[in-house]
C-alpha cells in the first residue's frame, strides 16, 4: 500500500520596493515637444533603453485615445511607458497602469505632487527677490580644489574624545556625494540620483554621467554629462576642459554642435539662469 505524501501549504511572499524613474512631461504643442524630444535622443542614441519612465500628463491632460497614442508614438522612439500619472483618470486594461502618490527625489528628500508645487513656487518667489550674483572664474577654479580637499580631509577625521567619555560627531562628507578616483571609459554609465558626483579623472566619450546634484570633472570631459536630474535648478556642472557631447542641467540642454567656437577646449561652468542653460569660461 502507498500514501501520499502530505501537501504542505506555501506562503507566497509579497514585498514593496521602491526605485529611481524617469519622468516625461509632454507640454502643448505636442509636435514641438516631440521634436525637442527628437533633439534629446539625437544627441544621446540609447539614453532610455531600459530605463523605466513615467509619463505625467497632468498638464497636457488628454483623453484615453490621445493617451494611446502618445504611448505609441514614445514607442516607436524607444522609450517604454511603464506608468502614467493623470489624477482623476480612467484607463484601459491596453495602457499602462496608473501611478498614483508618486513623489519627487530631490535634495530635501522626496516630495510628494503637493509639496513639488510649493517648492516651486518657492523657488520662484525667491528669484525674483534676490538678485543671482556669479563668482569669478578663479574663484570657481580654486572652489573646485577646495572641496575636493575639504572632502579628502573629512574622510581622515577622527572623533574628539572628553574627559566625560562623550564622542563628538565626527566631520564626513556629504552623504550624497560619490567619488570617482579612476577616469571613466567610454560606454560607461554613472548614474547617482540623490548627490554630487566628483571624478578626479578624465570622462570619455560615448560615456555618461548623471547626477541628481552637481557634476565636477577634474580632467576632460568628453561624454554627456546630465546634472540636477531630480530637479535640482541649483545644479552646476563643472570641468577642467570642456569637450562634451552634450550638457543639461534639469533637463534643459546643449550640444557639442552649440557649444563649438564658443566653450569648447575650456575650464567651464554651465548652470541654468532664467530657465536657459548657461555654459561660461572659467578662465
Amino acid at each position: 500500500m502507498t500514501f501520499a505524501a502530505p501537501l504542505h501549504n506555501k506562503s507566497i511572499r509579497f514585498r514593496a520596493r521602491s526605485f529611481v524613474a524617469f519622468t516625461l512631461t509632454p507640454e502643448a504643442p505636442i509636435d514641438d515637444w516631440l521634436e525637442g524630444l527628437d533633439h534629446w535622443i539625437g544627441n544621446s542614441p540609447g539614453y532610455f533603453a531600459g530605463r523605466p519612465v513615467v509619463l505625467d500628463l497632468n498638464t497636457l491632460k488628454p483623453g484615453p485615445e490621445e493617451i494611446a497614442a502618445l504611448v505609441g508614438t514614445l514607442a516607436r522612439r524607444g522609450i517604454r511607458v511603464y506608468a502614467i500619472e493623470l489624477e482623476g483618470a480612467d484607463l484601459g486594461p491596453d495602457l499602462p497602469p496608473l501611478l498614483a502618490g508618486a513623489k519627487e527625489a530631490t535634495a530635501e528628500g522626496l516630495l510628494g505632487r503637493a509639496a513639488r508645487k510649493a517648492k516651486a513656487e518657492e523657488i520662484t518667489v525667491e528669484t525674483a527677490a534676490v538678485e543671482d550674483v556669479q563668482p569669478g572664474p578663479q574663484d570657481e577654479l580654486a572652489k573646485l580644489d577646495a572641496e575636493n580637499a575639504e572632502v579628502a580631509e573629512a574622510t581622515k577625521a577622527e572623533p574628539a574624545r572628553s574627559g566625560q567619555g562623550t564622542v563628538e560627531a565626527r566631520p564626513e562628507p556629504s552623504a550624497g556625494t560619490l567619488m570617482i578616483k579612476a577616469p571613466i571609459r567610454s560606454g560607461q554609465s554613472v548614474f547617482h540620483p540623490h548627490g554630487d558626483v566628483i571624478v578626479l579623472g578624465s570622462v570619455a566619450s560615448g560615456s555618461e554621467i548623471v547626477a541628481g546634484g552637481s557634476i565636477h570633472v577634474y580632467g576632460t570631459l568628453r561624454g554627456r554629462a546630465i546634472a540636477g536630474s531630480e530637479g535640482n535648478v541649483s545644479a552646476r556642472i563643472f570641468c577642467r576642459k570642456n569637450e562634451a557631447e552634450l550638457l543639461a542641467v534639469d533637463g534643459w540642454y546643449t550640444t557639442a554642435e552649440e557649444m563649438e567656437g564658443v566653450s569648447r577646449g575650456k575650464a567651464v561652468q554651465a548652470f541654468l539662469d532664467n530657465d536657459a542653460l548657461c555654459v561660461v569660461p572659467l578662465g
